[in-house]
């Protein structure tokens, strides 16, 4: 078992910022695909953002300049910094892990992550106009 857990959530004004960060584990942060997904009610779940043990990254195409996935191995958090907010950034998001040898670029990138096995409760972002 992998544990991730959200926190950060919160609801900010369009064009805000806000960081997320998911508590896990340093097996998971080294040796794991991590990631960002998000559901909205009545939408199909998205893969908002990915990163490979190795530091790949690969993002949504509706985020790219906005959002930033990181990881901090000192501390086992997954962050994904949110900038340039909009409300149709309004979501669930949820961490997740999951091991993936190759890499996500053959699988999709960020989508790959709605795949993963490990996910967390969420954290709500509401961003209002």
């Amino acid at each position: 078992q992998v544990p991730v857990v959200e926190s950060g959530g919160d609801s900010v004004q369009s064009g805000g910022s806000l960081t997320l960060s998911c508590s896990t584990s340093e097996y998971a942060l080294r040796a794991l695909s991590m990631g960002w997904t998000r559901h909205v009610r009545g939408k199909m779940p998205e893969g908002v953002a990915a990163i490979d043990p190795d530091g790949t990254t690969y993002y949504l195409d509706e985020v790219k300049n906005r959002f930033t996935i990181s990881k901090d191995k000192t501390k086992n958090v997954l962050y994904l910094h949110m900038a340039g907010l909009k409300p149709e950034d309004t979501s669930l998001y949820h961490c997740a892990a999951d091991y993936r040898p190759d890499g996500l670029s053959e699988l999709g990138g960020a989508e790959a992550v709605l795949s993963f096995a490990y996910s967390g409760p969420g954290t709500r972002v509401t961003v209002t106009s």
